[in-house]
């Protein structure tokens, strides 16, 4: 049976993404062969096609961080997976595909009722949105935070999330995202016109408690300003070494802008005001502590299905569209997460999983993941 799957042939830009027909792969020992039906397209997708992502593999190799499918065949010894069931899973790359090998114990069963293309969205954008919050940041009710991004896709999730936890809420944005981010709950500040430090300071008194902080660099510094006096930052990306979808870093420029992440956070503990940079990595934190992320992902699976929580599809695109796709990424400014859907037959769930779901439920009860 072929199939077809996306592969980075070179680092690069949008161009080097290309479209692959080839034999399906047999599940090994111990293995699930999934047939994806949604696969989250993410700005980590972009970094690591431009060789830049610290997880980067050596082309030629298929991206895609986060995915939902159906169990297509068993490996032998595989118990505890039944094939038609609807599972996702968080690979890291791969999921850019019509059909994956994955090890059984790194599935997650998926509730019937839900949208694929939702529940893609949960494996990177929320998990690492929860887990910086209660596993990093570790928020109580009444705090104040800052997110960078708040119309994206991990963006979002920290404003959904942080709703949930009680937190008062502030977010940088383009001025096409503040509609969203006040949806969400949040005060927007456009990072174009507006100094987000001052305004901050301005709307908070003494500043935020934590600033969720995705850019990277000299940013995390002016982050670290934007806090009141034992607060935290969250660094958990380097994206401000993106423009338009490429790359403005690369060799040493890329060591002295990761000398300086480093910097900062050692120097945080140093200096006085106890405002101290915390760093987050969602796959260091996943091979360390894998009975974290499995709590977490399948505590979001359950606020999804109670309607708590809502992600934001931006567009859906066509597997064969992943190109299209990530340039729309790279071009800044979506709001919500993108992602690529393989065949007549996960539209259709897709669309009847939509108008299944009822409307995001207020909730003042805070979950914590356990």
């Amino acid at each position: 049976m072929k199939h077809m799957r996306i592969v980075v042939s070179r680092y690069g830009g949008p161009d080097v993404l290309e479209v692959v027909e080839e034999e399906s792969p047999q599940p090994r020992a111990g293995e699930v062969r999934v047939k994806v039906l949604a696969a989250g397209v993410s700005l980590p997708d972009i970094m690591m096609r431009e060789g830049i992502h610290p997880e980067k593999p050596r082309p030629p190799f298929t991206p895609g961080w986060d995915l939902v499918g159906v169990v297509d065949q068993l490996g032998s010894g595989v118990s505890g997976v039944a094939t038609g069931q609807m599972v996702a899973a968080l690979p890291i790359t791969g999921a850019y595909t019509e059909t994956i090998c994955l090890p059984a114990d790194e599935l997650f069963p998926v509730p019937a009722g839900l949208d694929p293309a939702e529940v893609a969205s949960l494996g990177l954008n929320y998990v690492t949105a929860a887990q910086m919050l209660h596993r990093v940041a570790r928020v109580r009710p009444g705090e104040r935070a800052l997110v960078h991004g708040g119309s994206g896709g991990v963006g979002t999730a920290l404003l959904q999330l942080g709703g949930l936890a009680g937190l008062e809420l502030y977010a940088t944005c383009p001025a096409r995202g503040a509609t969203t981010v006040l949806d969400l709950g949040g005060v927007p500040i456009d990072y174009r016109s507006q100094d987000f430090v001052a305004e901050v300071h301005r709307l908070a008194g003494e500043g935020a408690d934590v600033v969720f902080d995705s850019l990277g660099g000299t940013h995390i510094w002016r982050s670290r300003q934007a806090l009141r006096r034992g607060g935290r930052v969250v660094a958990y990306g380097l994206t401000a070494s993106l423009s338009a979808g490429r790359t403005t870093v690369a060799g040493r420029h890329r060591l002295r802008s990761l000398a300086f992440f480093g910097a900062c956070i050692a120097a945080s503990w140093l200096l006085p005001g106890n405002k101290h940079v915390l760093p987050y990595s969602i796959q260091w934190l996943k091979r360390r502590r894998p009975d974290w992320f499995r709590q977490d992902f399948m505590a979001l699976l359950e606020l999804l299905r109670q309607g708590k929580i809502r992600p934001i599809v931006a567009e859906r695109f066509a597997l064969a569209e992943a190109r299209k796709a990530q340039e729309l990424l790279g071009k800044g400014e979506v709001i919500g997460k993108i992602v690529l859907v393989t065949g007549a037959a996960s539209r259709e769930t897709s669309a009847a999983a939509q108008a299944a779901i009822p409307e995001q439920a207020a909730a003042t009860h805070v979950h914590e993941p356990a």
